[in-house]
C-alpha cells in the first residue's frame, strides 16, 4: 500500500482547474438512519435500517488570485449545480490519479483578508447527489 500525500491534488470546477489551493476537506458525507427497535426486539439492543444519504459539503481553502476567484464567483451566482472534481495524486500522472466526481452548488466564498498574511477564500460546496469514486488505474 502506497501512502500518498496531498501534494499534488487537483481540484476542478467544470472543467476549470483551481489554483492555490491551501487545503481541502470533504466530502462529509453521511447517512441517515431509521430507528426500528420494537418492544420484542430481540436482546435489548436498538435496531436501524438505512435512511436517506447526504453526500456533505466539500470545503478548501485557496490563496486569493483574481481568475480563480472569479471561477469562484460566477459558481457562487449561478443557481445551477457546477460539475466538480477532486483528482488525487496517486496516479501515473496528475491527471489519471483517483477522481472523486460529483455535482454541487458554491454557497460560500467568505474572503479573509489580513494586514499581514496573504488574502484567502474559504469555500464551501453543497454536494447535491451522489459522489462517484473512480481508483487510479
Amino acid at each position: 500500500m502506497a501512502i500518498k500525500a496531498g501534494v499534488g491534488t487537483i481540484l476542478k470546477i467544470d472543467g476549470s482547474t483551481i489554483g492555490n489551493v491551501t487545503n481541502i476537506t470533504g466530502p462529509s458525507m453521511s447517512k441517515d438512519t431509521i430507528d426500528t427497535t420494537a418492544l420484542d426486539t430481540t436482546g435489548g439492543y436498538r435496531t436501524f435500517i438505512s435512511g436517506f444519504k447526504n453526500a456533505g459539503t466539500l470545503t478548501f481553502t485557496l490563496m486569493f488570485e483574481k481568475a480563480h476567484y472569479s471561477t469562484l464567483k460566477s459558481a457562487f451566482d449561478s443557481d445551477v449545480a457546477k460539475s466538480i472534481e477532486v483528482i488525487l495524486p496517486d496516479g501515473a500522472t496528475a491527471e489519471t490519479g483517483s477522481k472523486l466526481s460529483f455535482s454541487g452548488l458554491v454557497t460560500e466564498i467568505p474572503l479573509t483578508i489580513p494586514p499581514d498574511d496573504k488574502i484567502t477564500c474559504d469555500v464551501t460546496i453543497q454536494i447535491s447527489g451522489p459522489v462517484t469514486f473512480t481508483p487510479a488505474a
